[in-house]
């Protein structure tokens, strides 16, 4: 048995994207290998990702990633009241049968209520620019109208019009802790987000310095996970020219490509581009580009001098692990202010999803792939982080023991 009280963990993955079932696959994996009991809920949808677990695996119904994608384009809540309830049900469910010392989840925004009825401690794995301990300046999302409109005026509107749009998001959330008896969040979405009695950020610490770790929130490192390598990686970068790296994710849109494949022809450089199993453009011209389903993508970082994505923390978080610059393509909330935070310290370019031309692509990578400085800040970055993510697996299990009452 491990040297302290802990001694199993519940782990609840949402299906809404691939991000959050692999970062609690990662950090299951974290806790199996301090010898700690484990069990992993993830969408059954998601199976290929565990299938040779070592540790119980059982699935989990959760909204399909269709319609999370559907409402997040149309500015909807995320989850009606129905949807959380059905969730509460579920959770309840698992934790009632296997009485875990610890719950642990990723965007399953019910567990603020399950895990408080059953009262059992809770730790969300979340992303720090939704962390109230910090300001949250919106960022204006990519929606069917934008791409007509005089971006500055339609960000000033919606720097206006957010808080009451943020109130209509947490609303049903608050109905579900008011139909619970729970007290409400004050309408404020980061913590309809956040709510636990641990926050984990599994970002990079340095590039969120507005916020302020304490008991009740802590950085634990990058989290990333990325698929175990298929094929032959080794002569991805060829000739001794910069290797680019274009993946959007299971949530981006592969439309933008059409854009940025011709302005990166005009470079000198390898492309790989993985798809995540989605269909490209009709009449898309890939040129150069070698495409792949799937690659894993740290392996790939570690080789390139470029990655493009889709500005989401689970790609960008394995670029800056290894010392490499990010073009994030951004469409969404979240992939905004994960960039914006990037670009802030200066390891990356933000464009919008809405505003790709093949002349602004050109110009931004010329900027990226000709000027040190970006790739610079993006080692300063993973310099930085290092220690940080070598005693990952410690700090997890110093952070989820002592909500236990254990002292280790």
């Amino acid at each position: 048995m491990p040297d302290h009280t802990l001694q199993s963990v519940l782990l609840l993955a949402e299906g809404s994207t691939l991000a959050h079932v692999g970062r609690p696959l990662l950090v299951a994996r974290l806790l199996h290998s301090h010898g700690i009991r484990v069990t992993l809920a993830r969408p059954p949808a998601y199976s290929w990702m565990t299938r040779d677990e070592p540790f119980t695996v059982v699935d989990l119904h959760t909204q399909p990633p269709a319609e999370f994608a559907r409402r997040l384009d149309a500015g909807q809540p995320l989850y009606d009241l129905e949807t959380l309830e059905a969730y509460v049900t579920a959770d309840r469910a698992l934790l009632s049968g296997l009485r875990p010392d610890v719950v642990v989840g990723d965007f399953r925004l019910s567990l603020s209520v399950s895990a408080r009825l059953e009262g059992i401690p809770y730790v969300t794995l979340c992303d720090a620019y939704w962390s109230p301990e910090a300001p949250l300046e919106p960022a204006l999302p990519v929606f069917p109208w934008t791409r007509f409109a005089p971006i500055q005026l339609a960000q000033a509107v919606f720097q206006r019009v957010a808080p009451l749009a943020f109130r209509i998001h947490a609303r049903p959330m608050e109905r579900l802790r008011r139909r619970h008896g729970l007290g409400s969040l004050g309408h404020d979405l980061r913590l309809c987000y956040t709510d636990a009695d641990l926050r984990l950020f599994a970002n990079p610490r340095a590039l969120f310095p507005k916020v302020h770790e304490h008991a009740g929130a802590a950085f634990i490192g990058p989290l990333a996970w990325s698929p175990a390598g298929e094929g032959e990686l080794a002569a991805l970068k060829q000739d001794g020219r910069p290797l680019v790296y274009v993946t959007m994710g299971s949530s981006g849109s592969p439309a933008v490509l059409a854009a940025l494949l011709p302005a990166l022809e005009r470079f000198d450089c390898d492309i790989v581009l993985t798809t995540a199993g989605k269909p490209l453009p009709m009449g898309l011209d890939t040129g150069r580009a070698r495409i792949f389903d799937y690659l894993p993508g740290d392996r790939v970082c570690a080789q390139a001098s470029l990655v493009i994505c889709n500005g989401g923390s689970p790609t960008t978080n394995q670029a800056l692990s290894h010392g490499v610059p990010v073009l994030g393509i951004a469409r969404n909330m979240d992939q905004f202010l994960n960039m914006r935070a990037i670009e802030d310290f200066g390891a990356g370019l933000l464009m919008r999803a809405d505003r790709v031309s093949p002349v602004l692509a050109a110009t931004t990578l010329r900027a990226l792939l000709t000027h040190p400085g970006f790739t610079q800040r993006a080692r300063d970055l993973r310099d930085t982080e290092q220690g940080i993510t070598a005693g990952a697996a410690d700090s997890l299990v110093g952070h989820l023991t002592s909500l236990t009452g254990a002292t280790g």
